[in-house]
């Protein structure tokens, strides 16, 4: 039986509820950007992502995403995501994320959010 391969969208999402920085961050590469629904870029690379989580992390003990649907197509995996326990409160978003053909961890992410 052959091993399972690396999956980061998975990876992540399980490390984000554990509240798991080590592992949420090992499945992004060092350039990896986040961007809100209209492009507006809200973090670049490794530091400001950790500084940003390690954040979160701290302030919402009870923090826990559920996917409700995911598709994948080639390179782009989409979640949509039920929240919970976040400070500040966000109960419900879609998250874009590219994969790096070379690395296969995550170089982008687009979040969709309610307003």
């Amino acid at each position: 039986m052959a091993a399972a391969s690396f999956d980061p969208v998975e990876t992540q999402l399980a490390a984000y509820n554990a509240r798991d920085i080590e592992t949420f961050m090992s499945c992004y590469t060092d350039a990896c950007v986040v961007e809100d629904g209209e492009g507006n870029r809200l973090l670049a690379g490794h530091q400001q992502m950790r500084a940003r989580y390690e954040t979160l992390f701290a302030d919402s003990p009870k923090l826990h995403a559920d996917v409700m649907h995911r598709t994948r197509i080639g390179r782009y995996v989409i979640d949509e995501e039920v929240i919970s326990g976040r400070v500040p409160d966000l109960r419900r978003a879609i998250a874009i994320y590219r994969i790096d053909a070379g690395t296969g961890l995550i170089e982008h992410v687009r979040f969709l959010r309610e307003e």
